[in-house]
């Protein structure tokens, strides 16, 4: 499944470095493949904005070599941006009015940074359900990560999500829960999944949705699940995207906040990640650390080049497998070479057969 680097976006060369199939536009037009065109909707914040487009990109670059995929990132307008930020989704992100137009095959949307417990009350909340209800009538599958899941179960299916006692935040193992569903077909039935979140919906409230959970984790509840036709929305409560280094980037971000004197606690450590050597480093790290704010000295630096060389990726092959189906049976489902209405020709309550 080649992705096209069809303008200058600096994440496609990225990619290329890293060894990822990345066709120019002129190889693609040399290729007898079908072109298929996805959205990315990029929620996130500056400082992961270009990540986490890097992060989405990679995997549906690497899933399966049935057509030529366009990936078109865009954001909502209403989200707060740095000036170099803005300066950059100016010149690489498509206007929304643009993808609305030309319409798309399957549609991607990213988490968001909140502040609060309330959803509703977040500035991307109007906007984000005007990209929803387009895509739930105008795409034929769109892709929820984490923070929009929860949106989505919000407004959509009236579940609020609902606060932890503590942070979900490490790699956790998750077993299949309906092999039957082709979104799942030929993956581990056991699997991990990184998560780190707040809050969560929970087992019962999908069932009383009536939507259809694919995957579950005994200690962090559902990771996949899909509205009840199977694929018009598919729900990641996890972070399968996420690069072996994400969670060791977002545990240096909190100690530094703690540095700052931003938080109280020093944070604890992503669960099922760090091996026995790397948490001892992190211990040492902390005791210099704190030594050092008491007397009012130089900080040490955060041990990140010690760490990184032997934190294992336990989640990405399965990621691919799923994200690889997910685009097949959007492959299968559109017939037509250019974008349509939502599975215009198939029966859109039960649109796979199941």
């Amino acid at each position: 499944m080649p992705i096209v680097a069809h303008n200058d976006l600096p994440s496609f060369e990225r990619l290329r470095k890293e060894g990822v199939t990345v066709l120019s536009p002129e190889r693609a037009r040399n290729q007898d493949i079908r072109e298929l065109h996805i959205g990315l909707l990029n929620m996130m914040p500056d400082a992961a904005l270009v990540a986490t487009e890097r992060q989405f990109f990679r995997l549906v670059g690497e899933s399966n070599p049935i057509a030529q995929f366009y990936v078109h990132p865009f954001t909502l307008s209403e989200l707060p941006r740095s000036e170099k930020a803005q300066a950059y989704i100016d010149t690489w992100y498509e206007p929304f009015d643009k993808i609305r137009e030309e319409g798309l095959d399957a549609l991607i949307i990213t988490g968001a940074n909140v502040v609060g417990p309330e959803l509703s009350t977040q500035p991307f909340w109007e906007p984000l359900i005007r990209v929803i209800d387009w895509a739930w009538e105008n795409v034929t599958t769109t892709l929820c990560s984490c923070l929009a899941t929860h949106a989505v179960l919000e407004f959509r299916y009236g579940q609020k999500r609902r606060l932890q006692p503590r942070k979900i935040w490490g790699v956790f193992p998750h077993r299949v829960m309906d092999k039957a569903h082709p979104l799942v077909a030929d993956v581990n039935t056991r699997f991990d999944v990184p998560h780190s979140r707040w809050n969560a919906v929970e087992r019962d409230q999908f069932d009383a949705a009536g939507l259809r959970v694919l995957v579950e984790s005994e200690q962090v509840g559902v990771h996949l699940a899909t509205s009840a036709d199977g694929l018009r929305f598919v729900f990641f409560q996890g972070h399968p995207e996420y690069d072996t280094i994400s969670l060791l980037k977002e545990l240096k971000r909190e100690v530094l906040r703690y540095a700052a004197g931003e938080i109280d606690a020093f944070p604890p450590f992503p669960e099922n990640y760090l091996g026995e050597r790397e948490q001892a480093l992190v211990r040492e790290y902390r005791w210099r650390l704190d030594q050092a704010l008491k007397a009012g000295g130089p900080l040490p630096e955060f041990p990140e080049s010690l760490l990184m060389p032997r934190l294992d990726n336990t989640w990405h092959d399965t990621a691919e497998a799923v994200v690889g189906n997910w685009m097949g049976l959007m492959y299968q489902v559109t017939h037509r070479s250019r974008r349509i209405p939502f599975m215009e020709g198939v029966d859109p309550d039960n649109p796979l057969g199941l």
